[in-house]
């Protein structure tokens, strides 16, 4: 995995590069990365022989998404221009997909963990297709991005970069820290602590309705508190380390010790280790930062992009959709 995280990184000559070109696409991605994985149970993978192919195939099939749906969102932002996709100094007349089009992408990917992990799926489970529901979910949650973007994101590109400029009540900054502090609390009480408390509550209705208020309410509520003394790309940053924390303690390292200990302690020292791992991952990666000349970005941006579309896209890639290949003994 950590080869993997490092290209992402710094494959593009060095971190800079890399953080413009591919940080967008990779972050246009996640959505797929959460239907093949959540909703299609690694279709098409699947339907290959030998299965050790299949994590391959859907990685390929989620790096092709990622693309199509980067150049989706450039359209919506200001119109199509391959340059502004995969060069990172595209030059005037250009449109360049980072930052201005990193609202809607967040946007999508945060409404998809929602429905997918608070929502628990609902309605779509119910359907007896499971690549139809996917799809479904996928448009739910860009449609619920689109909302955001066009009447929340407050997006002012450069005049001569060519996109349009979107006036709404919350600056990109604030709406990416906000989108990122709500994904902590998902991955926190819905991949750490796996649905508790929500799931002690056995009516469905009455669980989901309290999971999305606990959960936006958190989020927002962290957000609120923090952003009165720490800037928005900190918060970012931060919370970004949080979540590519939770999810490489535990998913990477699932059930390695829960087994051997009582359930409240489980939740206490999880959420423990998840917070001393972020510190670190924040630690590190903002020195690092400040070591690069990242031009007119912050090394805050860089530290967003090596947390979450490095290490958290490889760690979901790894092992809910590679299954962990070629460690995982049913995929030999």
């Amino acid at each position: 995995m950590i080869p993997i995280a490092a290209a992402l990184a710094f494959a593009l000559d060095g971190p800079a590069r890399s953080l413009v070109v591919i940080g967008p696409l990779v972050t246009y991605s996640l959505v797929p990365v959460a239907i093949v994985a959540f909703w299609w149970e690694d279709w098409p993978g699947t339907a290959l022989a030998p299965r050790w192919l299949a994590g391959w195939l859907n990685t390929l099939f989620i790096v092709a998404f990622g693309v199509g749906l980067t150049f989706l969102g450039q359209l919506i932002a200001g119109g199509v221009d391959p340059r502004g996709v995969f060069d990172p100094n595209p030059g005037p007349g250009h449109l360049p997909t980072f930052p201005a089009t990193l609202p809607l992408a967040g946007a999508a990917f945060a409404a998809m963990l929602q429905f997918t992990l608070v929502c628990e799926g609902w309605p779509l489970r119910k359907l007896r297709r499971r690549v139809p529901a996917g799809l479904l979910a996928g448009v739910l949650a860009f449609g619920a991005a689109l909302l955001v973007y066009y009447f929340v994101a407050d997006v002012r590109p450069p005049p001569s970069s060519g996109l349009h400029t979107q006036t709404g009540p919350m600056a990109g900054a604030s709406l990416g820290a906000l989108l990122v502090t709500t994904g902590a609390w998902q991955t926190w009480l819905y991949v750490t602590w796996r649905g508790w408390p929500f799931n002690l509550i056995q009516r469905r209705w009455l669980r989901l309705s309290v999971a999305n208020v606990c959960v936006i309410a958190g989020g927002w509520a962290t957000y609120t508190l923090i952003h009165l003394a720490v800037s928005p790309g900190l918060i970012i940053a931060g919370a970004a380390a949080f979540t590519a924390a939770a999810l490489s303690v535990s998913m990477l390292f699932e059930n390695a010790v829960r087994p051997h200990i009582t359930a409240t302690m489980d939740k206490w020292l999880s959420v423990t280790t998840v917070s001393a791992v972020a510190v670190i991952l924040y630690v590190v990666l903002t020195a690092y930062a400040h070591t690069v000349n990242f031009g007119h970005f912050e090394p805050s941006e860089f530290v967003v992009h090596a947390c979450l579309n490095a290490l958290a896209f490889s760690v979901i890639t790894h092992v809910a959709v590679g299954r962990r290949w070629p460690f995982a003994r049913d995929l030999a």
